[in-house]
């Protein structure tokens, strides 16, 4: 089974991604469980909710891996966390970075903001969305790991399916 994960700025289409790959490949998907999360606490967090919230992901993905055949994929990701944790509070948790380094993901695709800000109570960063894309960008490559960016507001699906034919199967 390989894990991919939907990793992008807010507002990119991640969950939408997500739940059309699921549904091309008749696999599972975990949701964004941060969002999840943060609907249940009243959207209120502070540093230490950032580790509930990986801690959290990772289990959803442990549940819904038993589920998978050949493809789980995952609405957010470790990336995204850590990223998060430096944007909010300057530094990272380490067991993230421990994480990180095991390689928890097969494969990334990585969504461009190029799609229009759609606003919502838990988005927080309408204006450093580019930013956001390129320290994404950052990390995949630091990792190396392996990824595609995904782009455009149309045929978004089709260029992900490829991309798994071509480097997954």
């Amino acid at each position: 089974m390989k894990k991919i994960a939907i990793i992008g700025p807010e507002s990119t289409g991640k969950s939408t991604l997500t739940k059309r790959l699921a549904d091309h490949f008749k696999e599972p998907f975990v949701p964004e469980y941060g969002r999840k999360y943060l609907e249940e606490t009243a959207a209120q967090y502070e540093k230490s909710d950032l580790l509930k919230i990986s801690e959290g992901m990772i289990d959803a993905e442990k549940k819904a891996a038993k589920n998978a055949n050949q493809f789980l994929f995952c609405d957010t990701d470790l990336i995204m966390m850590k990223v998060w944790y430096e944007v909010k509070y300057g530094e990272c948790h380490s067991f993230i970075l421990e994480k990180l380094e095991q390689k928890p993901y097969d494969y990334y695709f990585l969504c461009t903001p190029d799609l229009p800000w759609e606003a919502d109570p838990l988005r927080e960063n309408p204006n450093i969305r580019e930013e956001l894309f390129e320290r994404y960008q950052k990390e995949l490559e630091d990792y190396g790991f392996e990824y595609s960016v995904i782009s455009g507001k149309e045929g978004r699906l089709e260029k992900a399916v490829e991309a798994i034919q071509k480097n997954l199967l």
